[in-house]
């Protein structure tokens, strides 16, 4: 990462820390390294955000139906912790679809400030949202929310409510989580409100079955970067000769995705040569769980107080409100 100096996340310094902001950077940077890692967020191509959406739809994937029933079903509560004329800021929009549940709740939001990374992405959704919800102010701001950014002017002097659904915030490590609400309370201001999604430690089977489907989805989904680098990078890597390992590392309370090379092989990535014995992996993602008591430590660290919490009824999700 180029600016480090801009009070970016550790996560991105650790993560991201290549010469530049280009993916052939970061990915030399963290094949790299020992272990080796990608950042989750090359996962998203349009190839591989088709197949996280088919992975929200499978039997074994919990996660996004039970966020959108505990939003449904507790949305008054949340509009009740909304001030009048608030502005709705949501970190890493993705869909808008959690989003809108708490605007239709809560008609006292004057205005929606939907984060992306990708400009064209962002303008889309926001285009929708203005055509479905054209009572508010739609401002997309096209960042990286991992990083420091500037609120759109129009809402400087509007009282705000961060949304980070998703259980997005389970890619971070719990320190770089805190520091990440830090930077969200920073951006939000005092007096902010914080409403965030955040998965739940469960049994072990449920877990490593919700990110190893039996369709193969999810190994699909994995193994799309490696399609990604070849396409982009110019990599020739055969995606038969590495395989898709997912499993909950009970220590350190996270599941963790891999791609295991079967075999001793040389791969070309942008130019570089990199040598995987057989069995060695890359570490594409992480998902950390937390118990609420635990999620609630991690936010009061950050400086945020927790006010409430909402969960289903098995206690796989909660989402929880804060305020700064």
């Amino acid at each position: 990462m180029a600016a480090l100096a801009r009070s970016v996340l550790r996560y991105s310094a650790r993560h991201e820390a290549a010469a530049s902001d280009s993916f052939a950077d970061h990915v030399i940077y963290g094949l790299g390294e020992n272990p080796r890692w990608l950042s989750a967020k090359y996962f998203y191509d349009a190839a591989g955000s088709e197949l996280f959406e088919e992975i929200t739809r499978l039997p074994e994937y919990y996660p996004t139906r039970t966020e959108l029933k505990i939003l449904a079903d507790h949305a008054r509560e949340m509009s009740a912790l909304i001030p009048l004329a608030a502005a709705l800021v949501e970190f890493g929009t993705g869909s808008t679809k959690k989003a809108r549940i708490l605007l239709d709740a809560s008609p006292q939001i004057s205005a929606y400030v939907p984060v992306d990374i990708s400009a064209e992405f962002l303008a889309q959704e926001a285009a929708n949202m203005r055509r479905d919800v054209p009572n508010i102010a739609v401002l997309p701001v096209a960042a990286d929310f991992t990083r420091d950014f500037e609120l759109p002017a129009q809402i400087r002097n509007r009282p705000r409510v961060g949304f980070f659904p998703g259980s997005t915030i389970g890619n971070f490590d719990p320190h770089d989580a805190a520091e990440f609400l830090r930077q969200a309370g920073r951006i939000l201001g005092a007096g902010a409100t914080m409403i965030v999604g955040v998965d739940r430690i469960k049994d072990e089977a449920v877990l490593n079955a919700a990110y190893d489907d039996a369709a193969g989805v999810t190994a699909k989904f994995n193994l799309n970067v490696l399609t990604r680098m070849n396409r982009e990078l110019g990599s020739n890597f055969d995606l038969s000769a590495f395989r898709h390992r997912a499993f909950y590392n009970a220590a350190d309370r996270r599941i963790e995705m891999h791609l295991e090379s079967l075999k001793q092989q040389t791969v070309t990535v942008a130019g570089r040569t990199f040598e995987f014995r057989k069995g060695e992996t890359i570490h594409t993602e992480s998902s950390y769980k937390y118990t609420v008591e635990s999620f609630r430590a991690l936010a009061q660290s950050a400086g945020w107080r927790p006010v409430a919490v909402w969960t289903d009824e098995r206690d796989y999700f909660a989402v929880h409100a804060l305020k700064i």
